[in-house]
């Protein structure tokens, strides 16, 4: 059946002038890992918005792609490795990278063939991936005009390092979680502070106090002293320390704490590191290098105490910062990285929402949006990884100065003209490649394309990636096109399992799409996936609730078999409504037409999707097909007519057994198929 909607054409659209077209570009699934059920979930909306649209006549677009997704599939690579022994450490980089390449490629076709199976009537013409050359060349592009134009800069600054992973992270992407920990009272002489990283201080370079604190207004300007190494520092005042916190007297550790950071750089501030990007002790007393961090601290805490500078220990509840892929902690480290100035990016954004030139459709996550918006940070864009799009840009040996280019290698150096350069390492965090999708695509893809289908018309990914990506979208979007990515943002919920638990491998309760399309078909699992709430809520899932729709059709078969077949190869127009009964069902399907329309123009699928299900088996099988067993061929125009509307409404959820029926009722071959049959009402 898949095949036979393909070869028709019928995924490919036209620029048809005079129309305006409607237009989704696929949220890229990751190609390091199989389908999950979220990504059904998110296929199943997106297919059933395409359909109806196509159907209603409209130049319908579905762009297909797959993301690199950077240090993910590196991650999910590397694990692979270890499981046979190796390491990334075991190759160069031109070797681990082809290995991931194919990797990915092998995932990608097996991914590319679940959507099929789910039914994803998208246009594999214009099928994308985010390491296609022509993708890359546009990300280049904009990565060197925001140079250009000052938004891009390479600072060293405070990042978030994960030692395991080998890469920094940007705040987004760092887990903070609550734990239980201890607080360490240590003597610094004129003072006591308080810390839960004793192992840090041997990289203090003051001690702040905040300046409205009167019980340490007489001690700023004088000297603390460090123990164990008995080095003194000042004790400065500062707005940012917390009077009620420990003691009211921090340690100012600018090379491991962001706060600390910042009130090193208003202060003028040495920068001292004794963690290193392995997560081990350098740069402290002897006995304590090469330690990892965590082992060191109870060493130093050990020493701390024999030397009489341990005041007292308390229990805590703090947040710590742990590593999103393999939940380790962070390490605020000191490191040189590329920054992008999110301030001139975020400006446009926000008075394009506000415009309503972009809109939410739930309000509650426009709210969201602003929030992460008016407080985004500039925006670490490099990442310590192989694979992914490297970094064009070369760093001159002689004056030190970088040269950015649009991928190809300089000749020379842009500020003394030497030609001995040397390219930047790094990779772009995947957020910054992905962050250019709906624009990228259509400029790659065939000509006119970004001029028809852009701006896009619905953005759906799920609403845990809103400050990952969609505002990301939206700040390049904007600066790329000057105009906004996508008119509609549907942010869709989980899926959670049928207790309302977040599905996931660890809980043992995942549910596999596939599985489950075996098992009961695909129709089945997409109707159960938009049943029972609103696309932008979470969705409890069972196989109880799949089976039910398959059972429901089960019923459409039925339905359209219990009709003689024999009388069906014509397409029947709208028969006169002579007996109560007709007319009853007549004014039936002409309600659940418009309210099946005005739900799917609301985006409200699960309306959708009830209405026609309480329609079909409730007022079509169980009461007028029974009311109409002795006149069946009185009733038959009326019973053709009805199961042909029935069959067109139905098709946008459950697009396998409605064209299977159509094409064994009403279709006269390959020409005739329900995908491209006109909306009822049209």
């Amino acid at each position: 059946m898949y095949q036979l909607w393909e070869e028709s054409g019928a995924f490919t659209p036209k620029h048809e002038k005079g129309k305006s077209p409607f237009t989704i570009i696929m949220p890229p699934p990751n190609a390091n890992d199989p389908l999950h059920i979220g990504h059904a979930r998110e296929v199943s909306t997106q297919d059933i918005l395409i359909r109806y649209h196509r159907m209603k006549g409209d130049p319908t677009l579905w762009l297909p792609g797959a993301d690199h997704a950077g240090i993910e599939t590196q991650y999910v690579y590397e694990k692979k490795l270890r499981k046979e022994g190796k390491s990334r450490f075991d190759f160069d980089r031109k070797e681990l990278y082809q290995k991931i390449w194919d990797y990915v490629q092998d995932n990608k076709q097996l991914m590319e063939g679940q959507l099929k199976r789910l039914g994803a009537s998208c246009d594999w013409t214009r099928n994308k991936f985010t390491l296609d050359e022509d993708i890359v060349d546009i990300v280049y592009e904009t990565f060197k005009s925001l140079y250009d134009d000052g938004h891009v800069y390479r600072g060293e600054r405070i990042v978030n390092y994960c030692p395991r992973c080998g890469t920094n992270f940007s705040e987004l992407e760092v887990d903070h979680v609550e734990q239980d920990g201890q607080m360490y009272y240590l003597d610094y002489g004129l003072l006591t502070i308080a810390t839960a990283r004793p192992e840090t201080i041997f990289a203090d370079v003051a001690v702040a106090v905040n300046p409205k604190d009167k019980r340490y207004s007489k001690l700023v300007g004088k000297t603390a002293v460090i123990p164990l190494v008995k080095r003194e520092v000042p004790i400065i005042a500062d707005k940012l320390v917390e009077k009620e916190y420990g003691t009211g007297a921090l340690k100012v550790t600018p090379g491991h704490d962001a706060t600390d950071f910042e009130i090193g750089q208003r202060h003028k501030l040495p920068t001292l590191s004794v963690i290193d990007k392995d997560g081990k002790m350098t740069g402290t007393p002897s006995k304590y290098v090469g330690l990892k961090a965590l082992t060191a601290r109870q060493e130093v805490v050990d020493d701390l105490k024999k030397a009489g500078k341990l005041v007292k220990t308390k229990k805590i509840r703090h947040v710590v910062s742990l590593c999103y892929r393999d939940k380790g902690q962070i390490e605020p480290l000191v490191s040189k990285q590329w920054f992008l100035k999110v301030e001139p990016l975020v400006k446009p954004a926000l008075k394009a929402i506000a415009n309503k030139d972009v809109r939410f459709v739930a309000k509650k996550y426009e709210k969201i949006a602003k929030h992460w918006l008016k407080n985004l940070k500039d925006w670490n864009i490099s990442r310590q990884v192989i694979w992914g799009i490297q970094i064009p840009a070369w760093r001159c040996d002689s004056c030190l100065s970088w040269t950015i280019t649009k991928g190809e290698a300089p000749s020379e150096c842009d500020k003394c003209g030497k030609s001995k350069l040397s390219r930047d390492s790094d990779t772009f965090d995947t957020w910054f490649s992905s962050g250019q999708w709906p624009f990228a695509t259509l400029m790659t893809t065939k000509p006119g394309d970004f001029d028809y289908f852009y701006p896009t018309s619905v953005m759906d990914p799920s609403y845990d990636i809103l400050p990952f990506w969609v505002i990301r979208m939206l700040m390049l979007g904007l600066y790329r096109t000057n105009k906004v990515p996508f008119r509609d943002v549907l942010l869709h919920g989980l899926v959670r399992d049928k207790h309302g638990v977040k599905i996931s491998k660890s809980k043992g309760n995942v549910v596999d799409p596939i599985e489950m399309i075996d098992k009961y078909g695909s129709d089945a699992l997409r109707v159960a996936l938009v049943w029972g709430s609103l696309v932008e809520n979470d969705n409890s899932l069972s196989e109880e609730n799949i089976k039910a729709q398959r059972n429901f059709a089960n019923k459409v078969w039925n339905v359209a078999r219990f009709i003689s077949q024999d009388t069906l190869q014509q397409k029947s127009r709208q028969p006169s409504a002579k007996h109560k009964d007709d007319k009853e069902i007549a004014e039936e399907l002409k309600a659940v037409i418009k309210k099946t329309t005005a739900s799917l123009d609301k985006y409200r699928l699960n309306e959708a999707a009830e209405g026609l299900y309480d329609f079909v088996w409730n007022v079509f099988a169980n009461e007028y097909l029974e009311k109409t067993k002795d006149r069946r061929e009185d009733a038959l125009p009326m019973l053709t007519y009805v199961l042909q509307e029935t069959l067109k409404l139905l098709h946008p959820f459950m697009p396998f057994v409605s064209e299977a029926v159509w094409q064994n009722c009403f279709s006269n071959g390959k020409k005739d198929l329900l995908i491209t049959a006109s909306w009822p009402g049209k």
